[in-house]
């Protein structure tokens, strides 16, 4: 099945797999070839593609996936490789949210630390550290 991943500037990934890895604001979700159509949200995540034994990744940060008998389609908010992630940066993230998050201050965004939080664990997370 063909694969696109697009970012808002421009074509991310185009390729063919026969397996996708990744997760949905409804959980893990994994798609082989012939899936039935499906339009869903991703959360920011690990996506796997896979294609015979090669498995590429990359951390999506949001966006929406539909998925078609012979294709998938992505339309990722962000979207990067591992060797382009920044992981001394995306730990700093990580711990700016965290901090954030427990600090439980009135006037703090706690979506937005949140989606920050998830953004920064899907870097790491892609990046193997």
């Amino acid at each position: 099945m063909n694969i696109k991943i697009i970012k808002p500037d421009g074509e991310f990934f185009d390729g063919n797999g026969n397996f996708l890895e990744f997760t949905a604001v409804t959980g893990r979700m994994g798609v082989y070839d012939n899936h039935i159509p499906l339009t869903t949200i991703l959360e920011p995540c690990v996506v796997k593609i896979h294609h015979g034994e090669v498995v590429k990744k990359a951390a999506v940060l949001g966006g929406f996936i539909e998925i078609q008998k012979d294709r998938i389609i992505i339309l990722a908010e962000d979207a990067n490789w591992p060797e382009d992630i920044d992981v001394a940066r995306a730990n700093a993230a990580k711990e700016r949210a965290q901090a954030r998050l427990d600090k439980k201050e009135s006037g703090t965004d706690l979506v937005r630390a949140e989606a920050a939080l998830k953004r920064a664990m899907a870097r790491i997370s892609a990046a193997g550290k």
